[in-house]
C-alpha cells in the first residue's frame, strides 16, 4: 500500500471513482471512494484523510452541503468536481470553503496538478488548534462577519458591502488568524489558478480593506504587515 498522502474522492458516478482512483493510485496516492455525502461521513470517521475530491452535483445531499459542512469542522483541503464553469459558481463553491475546483470534463493530469498545489498550500498553512473555521458566522474586533451572505456588519448594525476579492482576503485572513502570510500565500488562497506572479493586487487589497474595518487605517491593528514577510490578521476570531 502507497504511503502517500490519502485521498477521497466523492461522486455518485461509478466510472468517475473507479477511473480516479486508479489512476491517482498509480501517482502513489492512497484513494478511498463513496458514492454520495452519506457514504464521505463513514469513510472520514475511519480513517485519515488528507484531501477530498468532491463532485458538486450528486442526487441528494449535493457536494456543496457536504463542503459547508466539512469547512465547519476544520481546515480539511477539498477540491470541487463541477460541471458549472461560470464565475458565479466558481465563486459560490471558494465561499462554502472549497480549496479549489476543476470543471468537467477535466485531463486526470490537471487534477493531479490541482492536487498537489493544495496540499502545497496546506502544509505551508498549518492549522492552528482552536482556530474557527469560517463556513460559520464569526465575531471580531467591532464586527460580525457571516462568510456565506458575505455580510459585514458593524457594532451599530450597518452592513458593509465587500467586494469579490476584499470577500476572500478577509475569509483567507480569518481561516488563519496570528499566522504571517506571505504575498504569494494571499494570492493563492484568493485567485489560485489565476495568480500571477509579481501580482500587486494583494497590497491593494489589504489597503481597501484596512480602510472598511480599522478605526485608523494609517495604523492597523486588525492586519499588520510584515516587511518581507506578508501579512497577519492579529484580532480575536470567534464563533458568533
Amino acid at each position: 500500500m502507497s504511503d502517500g498522502p490519502h485521498l477521497l474522492v466523492v461522486d455518485d458516478t461509478r466510472d468517475v471513482r473507479d477511473a480516479l482512483r486508479q489512476y491517482l493510485q498509480k501517482q502513489g496516492h492512497r484513494v478511498t471512494t463513496a458514492d454520495s455525502a452519506q457514504a464521505a461521513r463513514r469513510e472520514l470517521a475511519r480513517a485519515a484523510i488528507d484531501l477530498v475530491i468532491l463532485d458538486v452535483m450528486m442526487p441528494g445531499e449535493d457536494g456543496l452541503v457536504l463542503c459547508r459542512e466539512l469547512r465547519a469542522r476544520g481546515n480539511l483541503p477539498i477540491i470541487l468536481l463541477t460541471a458549472m464553469a461560470e464565475e458565479t459558481d466558481r465563486i459560490v463553491g471558494l465561499e462554502m470553503g472549497a480549496d479549489d475546483y476543476v470543471t468537467k470534463p477535466f485531463a486526470p493530469r490537471e487534477l493531479l496538478a490541482r492536487i498537489k498545489a493544495v496540499l502545497r498550500r496546506a502544509q505551508s498553512l498549518p492549522h492552528r488548534p482552536g482556530a474557527p473555521a469560517t463556513a460559520g458566522r464569526v465575531r471580531f474586533d467591532r464586527w460580525l462577519f457571516d462568510p456565506g451572505t458575505r455580510d459585514l456588519v458593524d457594532e451599530e448594525g450597518v452592513t458593509v458591502p465587500l467586494s469579490t476579492g476584499e470577500y476572500l482576503l478577509l475569509t483567507a485572513l480569518l481561516r488563519h488568524p496570528g499566522l504571517v502570510l506571505s504575498r504569494d500565500q494571499l494570492l493563492d488562497l484568493t485567485r489560485g489558478r489565476e495568480a500571477q506572479p509579481f501580482d500587486r493586487s494583494v497590497d491593494n487589497q489589504v489597503s481597501r480593506l484596512r480602510k472598511k474595518l480599522e478605526r485608523d487605517p494609517r495604523n492597523p491593528l486588525l492586519i499588520k504587515t510584515h516587511w518581507g514577510g506578508g501579512y497577519s490578521f492579529t484580532g480575536r476570531v470567534e464563533p458568533a
